[in-house]
């Protein structure tokens, strides 16, 4: 278990050090890749998925997301007493990749005077503030997501005596990533405007903590009236998108 653990740790900082790195090397000024735009983003944030998937994926599965973990639970695909280690070393792994975000962008953060943009690096926040239209957001682009990655039919590895479904395509090897990156990019460019699409409670909640404890030069407020949307949301899409897909295998359509 232990080595599962470890491994949802570095999946999930490879993800949050890629995907708020592009975010951060998009906003803050002086940087090199500056204003290039939100096709940039969602592209790399689909890569971040990717590479997470390819250096986790044969050791925890590369959950690296808190709404996949309970999904694949639900669905009987993964063991409950995995569950809260899982999403505690997810959390602990998006704080760790967001320092590395920190670190790497410091000069800039310094450079950038707008606290909004230098939270977008963390966390996401709405275009327009609606929270039921936020919420559903969220919720639509967390189902996109993981019954995708249900009806992928991930492979099963063994970890420590118990079985583990992966969160990515089967018969794929180290390329089973790829579909759900792909998955990824589609969420961000279709449905990720309104939200930013954190789909994902730890990819919000762990750099959001971060942003809250850590002395980030004029960093504002860390908007946490808005935090339970990214958190809630995916994990309502997420049960919705399984109970879903169980119903349709039930009846023999998967």
């Amino acid at each position: 278990m232990l080595a599962a653990c470890v491994a949802e740790i570095v999946g999930t900082m490879i993800l949050i050090l890629l995907g708020n790195g592009v975010v951060a090397g998009v906003v803050l000024n002086k940087t090199k890749s500056h204003n290039s735009g939100w096709i940039v983003i969602a592209f790399a944030w689909g890569l971040a998925v990717f590479i997470g998937v390819l250096v986790a994926g044969p050791i925890s599965g590369a959950h690296m997301n808190p709404a996949v973990t309970l999904s694949l639970a639900i669905a009987g695909k993964f063991s409950w007493n995995w569950v809260v280690p899982y999403v505690i070393c997810q959390v602990m792994g998006a704080m760790i990749g967001q320092f590395l975000v920190w670190i790497m962008y410091y000069p800039h953060y310094s450079a950038t005077t707008d606290a909004d943009l230098k939270l977008a690096t963390f966390c996401t926040s709405p275009a327009i503030k609606h929270l039921p239209s936020n919420f559903m957001s969220e919720v639509i682009g967390t189902f996109v997501l993981v019954f995708a990655i249900l009806a992928m039919h991930g492979v099963v590895i063994q970890v420590g005596g118990s079985n583990i479904t992966t969160a990515y395509a089967i018969n794929m090897g180290a390329l089973g990533g790829i579909p759900v990156a792909f998955v990824v990019m589609a969420i961000g460019l279709s449905l990720g405007g309104t939200t930013g699409y954190a789909i994902n409670p730890a990819r919000d909640f762990g750099p959001r903590l971060f942003h809250t404890v850590m002395p980030i030069q004029s960093k504002g407020s860390s908007h946490w009236s808005y935090a339970w949307v990214p958190i809630l949301g995916p994990v309502v899409g997420s049960v919705i998108a399984t109970v879903f897909y169980l119903l349709l295998k039930a009846q023999g359509a998967l």
